[in-house]
């Protein structure tokens, strides 16, 4: 009866599509919707602790998790196509470049929020909020990125490497906000935070360019 069940799918049947594929595939839509599940409580968090402790680095995390979130929802699009080859290839083309534009996004977003804090002077608050949602990030992104980039040489899937990136700078944003709000809570660096951020924002573009132009994956 399971013989009958799996000769009788249609997505078994397609040339090129292996078992292996498929637990790629089940894999890669389990970690986007946990990506999903995260940013959406990382971003709630953040902005109810960022607006209570009057933090702008906090309110701009949590706006960060929303760009992640967009990214999930590429990624999630992408492995729907994955049954049908020739949907495929589209369809990774079309969310690679998609996912370039979060970069692209993520380093406008950056570049905005560094620069207004150092001209405003915007030193982040002490929140015991924040600095927890900031160390849980900074344990829970490199895992995923790394769980990511495991499913995208399964797929060969330029994609979700790119997605597994978005996954690495939500860490490196965590570790800066952690440090902004240590720095400034135990020395009076303010200015730390917003200086790190924008050492970050050509390293975010770059990554965007690169996504964008359809650079190899997993070579």
């Amino acid at each position: 009866m399971g013989d009958e069940s799996q000769s009788s799918n249609p997505i078994t049947q397609l040339p090129g599509y292996s078992i292996a594929r498929s637990l790629a595939v089940r894999r890669g839509r389990r970690l986007e919707y946990l990506t999903l599940a995260w940013n959406s409580a990382e971003g709630i968090c953040s902005l109810i602790a960022g607006l209570l402790a009057g933090s702008i680095a906090l309110v701009g995390f949590g706006l960060d998790s929303l760009i992640e979130i967009s990214s999930s929802l590429v990624l999630l699009w992408r492995l729907r196509a994955e049954a049908n080859p020739r949907e495929r290839e589209h369809a990774e083309r079309r969310a690679q470049r998609l996912v370039a534009v979060c970069f692209f996004l993520l380093a406008a977003y950056v570049a905005f929020d560094a620069a207004k804090g150092l001209i405003l002077r915007e030193a982040p608050r002490e929140s015991l909020l924040g600095i927890g949602v900031a160390i849980s990030a900074l344990i829970a992104m490199p895992l995923l990125a790394r769980a990511k980039r495991q499913v995208a040489r399964q797929l060969n899937s330029g994609a979700m490497q790119a997605d597994s990136r978005q996954s690495d700078f939500c860490a490196y944003l965590s570790g800066i906000l952690l440090a902004g709000l240590l720095l400034n809570l135990l020395l009076g660096w303010w200015w730390a935070d917003p200086v790190v951020a924008l050492i970050m924002v050509p390293l975010i573009a770059r990554e965007g360019v690169e996504w964008f132009r359809g650079d190899p994956c997993c070579e």
